[in-house]
Parts: structure tokens; sequence; C-alpha cells
């Protein structure tokens, strides 16, 4: 099997400091979610006890969101910075091309 390099020089990533300040702002928006989950379990646990949803209790429900919150960020993540990289990459395309 002929085995290629898996990483090709496509050239500079123009979007490099959006998706740098993208991806910390939502780190620091699901921190602050998780924290919550956190809070709640060192102030009182027993209030992840209370069922919320269908018979599920809010620890079972917390966890569930935290990692389909994940899930969509990441997602969501992807589809700005795609959207990003092909807007400053057709900028810099044409910017170059009229010099």
């Amino acid at each position: 099997m002929l085995h290629e390099p898996a990483n090709q020089d496509t050239g500079p990533d123009h979007a490099a400091d959006y998706k740098s300040s993208l991806g910390v702002k939502m780190f620091i928006i699901y921190a602050l979610i998780y924290a919550g989950f956190v809070v709640i379990n060192v102030i009182d646990p027993n209030i992840m006890k209370v069922k919320v949803v269908l018979g599920m209790n809010l620890a079972v429900f917390y966890g569930f969101f935290l990692i389909i919150f994940a899930l969509l960020l990441a997602l969501f993540y992807n589809m700005l910075c795609s959207k990003k990289e092909a807007e400053l990459n057709s900028s810099n395309k044409s910017e170059g091309a009229s010099k």
C-alpha cells in the first residue's frame, strides 16, 4: 500500500485569527455551562435527583445535554469556520489577481 503524506501544504490560513477567537468564545460558553453542573453538585447534590424530563433525573439530563451541546458547538464551529475560510480565500485570490 502506498501511503502519501497526510498534511498537504495548502498555503497560509487566512482565517486563523477568526478560528482562534471563535474557539475561545465557544470554549468559555461551554465551560460556564459545565461550571453550572459542578456548582450544583458542590452546593446541593440532592438537586440532581429531581426528575426533569421523561423520568430522567437532572444529573442524567444535564450530562446528556453537555454531550449533545458539545457536538452541536463543534458542528457550528466547523460551519462558521468553513464559511469564513471560503470567504477569505476568495477575497485573497481576487486581490492577488488584481495585483
